[in-house]
């Protein structure tokens, strides 16, 4: 078996971090494949590696129905980190909020305060975002925080959240042929439990093959509660500004767009 080592890229705990929602996500039955882990050390990781080829409409719905199952799986509480973590996670070389203990019972509230404002000061601070943004993004999460643009988990959600990849932007997908099959493997998860429509929405942020294939078998089988569509921007927040804190530029003015549009 031919392996992919990485390393931390100047935080120790980032890879280690990755193992733990690498199994985490393997965990969940009948769930998307993720990255096998091999082995991993101080500062580094290996898995098995993935040999890349084309998406095809079938394997991105295969994509979407193991998506809903790995959701299925589901998670303690909002924030959660995966099994065997403690403390705060990474996204990218962003530092990701996690809660050990439950938070608050509203999706908006938990988003505001852990997915949202924690970047803010980052992204003003390079210039990403100005005082007019900073104002849009601070109404737009005042008003996430009031629990009035929550909305239900798919169907098959049954616990209080989600098992989310938590990272799920196009790259973290890899097409590889097992068995004759093309199959999509997810790689370098921020995993955490959350909101089922943020890895759906993450999936948009720079766009994916087959994207309506993926949703629509998704909904098939665990149907999105009604309005999902207009949530897209707001589960795509995160990322955004994510991105804006990291690494400035049009990230800010995309992440200012898109939360004018829930202010």
């Amino acid at each position: 078996m031919s392996s992919f080592r990485k390393g931390d890229h100047g935080e120790p705990d980032s890879v280690r971090f990755e193992a733990a929602g690498l199994r985490w996500l393997g965990e969940a039955p009948g769930g998307v494949a993720v990255a096998e882990v091999l082995s991993e050390g101080p500062g580094w990781l290996e898995t098995a590696r993935v040999h890349p080829g084309g998406a095809t409409a079938a394997a991105a719905e295969q994509l979407g129905r193991a998506l809903a199952r790995t959701h299925a799986a589901g998670a303690p509480h909002l924030g959660c980190p995966p099994a065997g973590w403690t403390g705060d996670g990474f996204m990218g070389r962003a530092q990701l909020p996690l809660r050990g203990t439950p938070g608050p019972d509203s999706w908006g509230e938990f988003y505001a305060a852990d997915r949202v404002l924690p970047y803010l000061a980052g992204a003003v601070a390079n210039g990403a975002i100005d005082t007019a943004g900073e104002r849009t993004v601070r109404r737009c999460a005042d008003r996430l925080a009031t629990g009035e643009l929550d909305a239900p988990q798919p169907r098959l959600v049954t616990r209080p959240a989600a098992r989310l990849h938590g990272d799920l932007w196009s790259g973290n997908v890899l097409w590889g042929e097992r068995d004759g099959i093309v199959a999509a493997t997810l790689i370098d998860p921020a995993a955490h439990g959350g909101h089922a429509e943020s890895d759906l929405a993450q999936l948009g942020v720079f766009g994916a093959p087959h994207l309506d294939r993926v949703v629509a078998a998704y909904d098939e089988i665990s149907p999105l509660a009604p309005g999902w569509r207009e949530r897209v921007g707001l589960h795509q927040l995160h990322m955004l500004i994510v991105h804006a804190a990291l690494f400035g530029g049009s990230y800010g003015r995309q992440t200012v767009r898109t939360a004018a549009r829930y202010a």
